[in-house]
């Protein structure tokens, strides 16, 4: 398409969708209606002394390779980094003191002031699955379509920066792109999409929830998958639909709970999932390269592009928290009272993790972290851990 002919498709693209519902991103605030940092005190750290904060280096570490490669963030981050791979391995001690010679604590709140939002958790999916369509495994885990359009307005307008259209070419006019219910009806043009096909449909949609997994193949083989886009149309808990018709409470809400309801109710399960409109699309994972900082961790790639660390990762709104940065995470994990007061490192994002205080907490890939992640939905606070004698960041 000839250099003019894109630009007046893009224009095209902004005005039929600035009014259709969906098919517009949301601009972000501005960055005073962000966050609020407050610099802190390490003692205010809840659990600082008692955490064995050295299990997080290695996603420190890993986020480093990342951060280098960008010339305006290594100035900031190099100090850091330089340091953290001279620290020695599994010292607890030499960590801690790691990180009051690098980094100062910033309370994070709200703009209004308040300190304490949500804490919820994921994991990553592994699913019984085949490359090929098979009677047992007829769910698509597909890729993107070729007829989905995705339009950068940033690149028209820079006040539009982070807000892009998805949607379709109706012969000269640009539309929303099909909804889930249509996509599954296959009014989308899929044909060789599949990369694998999984048994159960609601294992394939908390695949898409997720954002990532690891589908087991017939011979033990391990396919590894990850977001590569999305169609454009606003996500929609299925649980909230459910408390919503009241056949589950608020308190009663979880992955397990979901999962119960669809075994009680086979029949109706299409027309729940088809509730969300959301659909994600995903691609083939790489393995990382041998000897590379982020080899050494066996997790799915986050939003800053580098494997994700059971437990000591997290996801959040990078417009209040920077990837890449270190948070103090200080919350309880259920189903008991137990703290969860630890040090973590912001490396992913997600269309459901939006404020300051709010983040999602990457429970890993067993049977036990996807139970726990079902069942987390906590209160929290944050405290950013920003490099010394460095600006804090200018978010948007």
């Amino acid at each position: 398409m000839a250099r003019g002919g894109a630009r007046a498709l893009q224009m095209a693209a902004f005005g039929a969708c600035l009014a259709l519902h969906g098919c517009v991103t949301a601009p972000p605030p501005s960055p005073a209606a962000q966050a609020a940092y407050t610099p802190a005190g390490w003692r205010d750290l809840p659990g600082f002394e008692r955490d064995r904060a050295s299990e997080a280096v290695p996603a420190f570490l890993a986020g480093c390779a990342a951060l280098m490669r960008r010339t305006e963030l290594a100035i900031t981050w190099r100090p850091a980094c330089d340091a953290a791979r001279r620290l020695p391995p599994a010292d607890d001690a030499a960590t801690l003191a790691w990180l009051q010679d690098h980094f100062t604590p910033y309370r994070v709140a709200f703009p209004d002031g308040r300190a304490r939002g949500l804490v919820t958790g994921y994991y990553e999916p592994v699913i019984a699955g085949s490359r090929t369509r098979t009677p047992a495994h007829t769910v698509p885990i597909l890729a993107p379509p070729d007829d989905l359009l995705v339009v950068d307005l940033g690149a028209l307008h820079p006040e539009l920066a982070d807000r892009r259209v998805r949607g379709r070419l109706d012969g000269r006019r640009v539309v929303p792109y099909w909804s889930r219910a249509e996509i599954e009806a296959g009014k989308a043009p899929l044909a060789g999409k599949a990369l694998a096909f999984v048994a159960d449909p609601v294992d394939a949609f908390f695949l898409q929830i997720q954002g990532s997994g690891r589908i087991v193949l017939p011979d033990g083989a391990v396919m590894r998958v990850g977001y590569a886009d999305q169609n454009g149309h606003p996500y929609t808990p299925v649980a909230r639909v459910l408390i919503e018709r009241g056949e589950m409470t608020r308190e009663e809400s979880s992955m397990q709970a979901i999962r119960a309801w669809a075994r009680a109710n086979p029949d109706r399960v299409a027309a729940l999932l088809d509730s969300n409109a959301s659909y994600v699309f995903f691609r083939e994972l790489p393995r990382p390269s041998p000897g590379a900082p982020e080899a050494a961790i066996d997790g799915p790639l986050g939003a800053l592009g580098v494997p994700l660390l059971p437990r000591r990762t997290i996801a959040v709104d990078p417009r209040a928290i920077p990837l890449g940065a270190p948070v103090w995470l200080a919350t309880r994990e259920p189903p008991g009272p137990d703290p969860l007061e630890r040090l973590v490192v912001a490396q992913d994002a997600g269309g459901a993790i939006r404020g300051a205080v709010r983040a999602d907490f990457f429970f890993g890939h067993s049977d036990d972290a996807a139970e726990r992640a079902g069942r987390m939905k906590e209160e929290g606070r944050l405290w950013l851990l920003w490099p010394k004698d460095a600006a804090l960041p200018a978010l948007r």
